[in-house]
């Protein structure tokens, strides 16, 4: 599909924190992108007024932080209706921790392995080579004939411990298991398909537990490989919300 020939589609993305922004993905989900920052005051829209597609990104608060970011329980409300909605869904670290916990799934805060940071190796299971937006990765990563892995990277203290009964377990690493899931029209991926290694120095500085400059020499070999992880994710996540928009066309 050559998403530059087709009508741009519409899409809510909810930023939780002012440092976890689109970053690589700011050019890469289409002109039309609605951006909400709960943080600043924005209020979060109702299901029927997310457009063509929805995105969460992640934040430095937890899952259950209502205390802090009282705008939480609204946007898990707002991640079951869209999976009940069967809107096309994002979830990015801290989005794919809330879209667990909105489906009946649990998330440990401060979970006993630590904090995973930097490169990350997810391995895919079976089934991801199927799903609509984790496929062209997936089978990517087969075709390498190494491990199926994809190279991404990561920021994160809390894990998702339980997923949600009808979720698909998609993606695992070796420090914790649920990277990626499917939640009906929702794919929850605790990665950050989005950042760069620009990013992950800003995030890293801020957390004294993190040697930065070892999590950058580990990172920076392998930048294009994570770069292009991104891109395909990005991309066939649009592709879906294209697909989604003229199915529903058709319906009609």
């Amino acid at each position: 599909m050559n998403l530059q020939l087709l009508d741009p589609v519409r899409i809510t993305v909810v930023q939780n924190s002012p440092d976890v922004t689109l970053d690589a993905f700011a050019d890469r989900l289409g002109p039309d992108v609605r951006l909400v920052r709960p943080f600043e005051g924005d209020a979060l829209p109702d299901v029927t007024d997310v457009g063509d597609g929805l995105v969460v990104l992640g934040g430095r608060m937890s899952a259950y932080a209502d205390d802090v970011a009282p705008w939480l329980p609204a946007l898990r409300d707002l991640l079951g209706a869209a999976v009940r909605s069967a809107v096309p869904t994002l979830g990015v670290c801290l989005g794919a921790q809330l879209l667990a916990v909105a489906g009946g799934g649990h998330v440990q805060v401060a979970a006993p392995p630590g904090r995973e940071v930097g490169l990350t190796r997810v391995f895919w299971r079976s089934g991801a080579e199927a799903d609509p937006v984790l496929g062209p990765l997936a089978r990517a990563a087969a075709g390498t004939g190494k491990r199926a892995r994809s190279l991404t990277l990561s920021m994160h203290a809390d894990a998702i411990i339980d997923l949600p009964e009808d979720a698909t377990w998609l993606g695992m690493s070796d420090m914790y298991p649920y990277q990626a899931f499917r939640l009906g029209s929702a794919l929850g991926v605790q990665f950050h398909p989005e950042a760069t290694l620009d990013t992950i120095r800003r995030w890293s500085e801020g957390h004294p537990d993190v040697d930065t400059e070892n999590v950058l020499a580990e990172a920076e070999p392998f930048e294009g490989e994570v770069l292009e992880t991104g891109r395909l994710l990005a991309e066939s996540f649009l592709a879906v919300v294209h697909d989604d928009v003229a199915c529903r066309g058709v319906r009609a």
